[in-house]
């Protein structure tokens, strides 16, 4: 796509050479990469915004807000961290500081004094396209010929590559080769059928790259007195958004409380802990607005009608935290849910049902409700276990396990055991595992996964490893279970992973005959499983 010359703007990328006043980039020692454990799954990042309503400057401290918020999604992403802020007059500089490491250890008294603001937006992440470096963090901030933009994005785009040749034949330059600098790019050109005689049409801008991509990703994006709240049109990754009320407000119905401030965040689990309710989701191909006035809806993006809603089933089975809010349910529930019909497809005879912790204590919780089976813990969690980056020797690697658990050997003692975890990924932990219960005395030790077996790789911004490394591709259940060291093993089948999510919606959908039961279309990716992607095969999309 060329672009006008009069509608060419001159971009500068703020990177870990060029970065603006108030903005400090934090570099560890040792490459984060080098620590990555080879066992599970990796999510690569969450994101944050935060702006207050009334007056400005305002009394609410919003750096901290958005802090908050962002440890409340650290899950999502340990790698890097950052923060811009706006105090909503100046549209040249914003407050800026990102580095590499955990939130706690990133933003002390002093960075938090250098982020005054009235809106802001945070991330945390965990690389995916782009590498782990101090130039990949985010939030990217841009200088545009209408001032300064910052973006943070959760996602993955599947046409990256495509996208990238297209801007670079536009004459703009890339500091990095994140996706997000990408977006941040892309929206930094107005498309040519779109007049900006009175100022840039930020909702345009960014309908036509939505329209260029078509997943996957949320984004937050801060201007100078605004935040843009965006979903894909298939609502692949999550995105929700909250209202802060006062302090002394109850707990009753808050749409009739009065706002302190409005909050976006890919999940709503940190809500309550900074004052915040949750109040619906960003539907899918929505541009949300949020101003010191509140927030509205300035345009919907449809996904073609032969296509279904998309949202990542693997958030409910993994990446998400138990208390938040998708789809109108809470993820405990499902995975609730999930155990209960794991045992419905997969009975065993057992005198107790445990789980792997924390990863597997919903579903067995619902296993045990569903079963009638006494539910009792058999794993004690070292909660300060490091990651380690060189195993001495074969023997320890093999012990490793034994830094994370220990056996409780009274609650196993002579007990046919059924253990419950939410995936097998590689399969190179649950064997030590296995030891550890039979040494502390487990008669049978019987393992149930509340999913299915991962066997294809995700192209959409969750790091699953390479089909050679999905262990589900080399052993069946069975085959596994011997080689695991297991007396039974078997997994939750897709579909009925698929009928535990959607159960409340079926359920609302019976309705009462007048249609007010009626839920939202529902529809999840469940390419991780099943190989089938929701915007074509790999070789359509340039990936």
């Amino acid at each position: 796509m060329s672009t006008p010359p009069e509608q060419q703007q001159h971009v500068r990328v703020e990177t870990a050479q060029q970065v603006e006043a108030g903005s400090a980039l934090t570099a560890l020692p040792t490459s984060i990469a080098e620590s990555k454990e080879l066992t599970g799954l990796t999510h690569e990042c969450g994101v944050f915004g935060a702006i207050a309503c009334g007056d400005w400057p305002t009394q609410m401290d919003i750096a901290h807000v958005i802090c908050l918020g962002l440890v409340a999604l650290q899950h999502r992403g340990q790698e890097s961290a950052g923060i811009a802020t706006s105090e909503g007059k100046s549209s040249t500089n914003f407050n800026v500081h990102k580095g590499m490491g955990m939130i706690s250890t990133l933003f002390n008294d002093d960075s938090m004094k250098k982020l005054r603001g009235n809106l802001g937006i945070g991330h945390t992440r965990y690389s995916t396209a782009g590498g782990s470096g101090v130039v990949n963090c985010q939030p990217f901030v841009v200088h545009t010929a209408h001032g300064a933009m910052a973006l943070a994005h959760n996602g993955e785009l599947v046409n990256n590559e495509s996208l990238r040749r297209e801007v670079l034949a536009r004459g703009v330059g890339l500091s990095t080769h994140s996706d997000s600098e990408l977006i941040a790019q892309s929206l930094c050109c107005a498309p040519e059928d779109v007049s900006e005689l009175d100022g840039p049409n930020w909702p345009a801008r960014i309908r036509h790259f939505m329209m260029l991509a078509p997943l996957s990703y949320s984004l937050v994006i801060m201007l100078k007195d605004k935040i843009y709240a965006v979903r894909d049109t298939y609502g692949n990754r999550p995105l929700c958004i909250g209202k802060i009320v006062p302090i002394n407000a109850g707990h009753g119905n808050s749409s009739e409380t009065p706002a302190d401030g409005w909050v976006v965040s890919s999940e709503s689990c940190g809500f309550l802990s900074i004052g915040a309710r949750y109040v619906r989701e960003v539907e899918p191909g929505e541009i949300v607005e949020l101003t010191r006035s509140g927030y509205r809806t300035v345009d919907i993006v449809e996904r073609p009608d032969f296509k279904r809603m998309a949202f990542c089933i693997f958030e409910y089975v993994y990446f998400a935290r138990g208390d938040s809010i998708f789809e109108g349910q809470m993820v405990y529930s499902v995975r609730m849910q999930c155990g209960r019909q794991l045992w419905r497809e997969a009975p065993v005879e057992a005198d107790i049902v445990s789980s792997v912790p924390e990863s597997g204590t919903a579903a067995s919780h619902g296993y045990a409700r569903e079963s009638g089976l006494e539910f009792a813990e058999v794993l004690c969690r070292n909660r300060y276990v490091g990651r380690t980056f060189i195993q001495p020797s074969t023997r320890l690697r093999q012990l490793g396990v034994a830094k994370k658990f220990g056996a409780l050997s009274e609650n196993v003692d002579g007990k046919r055991l059924v253990l419950i975890d939410d995936s097998i990924v590689r399969g190179n932990t649950i064997g030590p595992i296995i030891k550890l219960l039979r040494d502390a005395g487990a008669r049978e030790v019987h393992i149930r996964i509340a999913s299915p077996p991962l066997q294809y790789p995700c192209y959409m911004g969750i790091n699953i490893p390479t089909r050679e490394e999905l262990i589900a591709n080399k052993l069946n259940a069975d085959q596994l279970a011997r080689h695991v060291g297991a007396d039974s093993l078997a997994y939750l089948s897709v579909a009925g992973l698929v009928q535990a999510v959607q159960l409340k919606q079926q359920s609302a959908d019976v309705g009462d005959g007048d249609g007010k039961g009626k839920g939202k279309a529902m529809g999840h990716c469940t390419a991780c499983l099943t190989g089938e992607y929701p915007g074509g095969l790999p070789d359509e999309l340039s990936w």
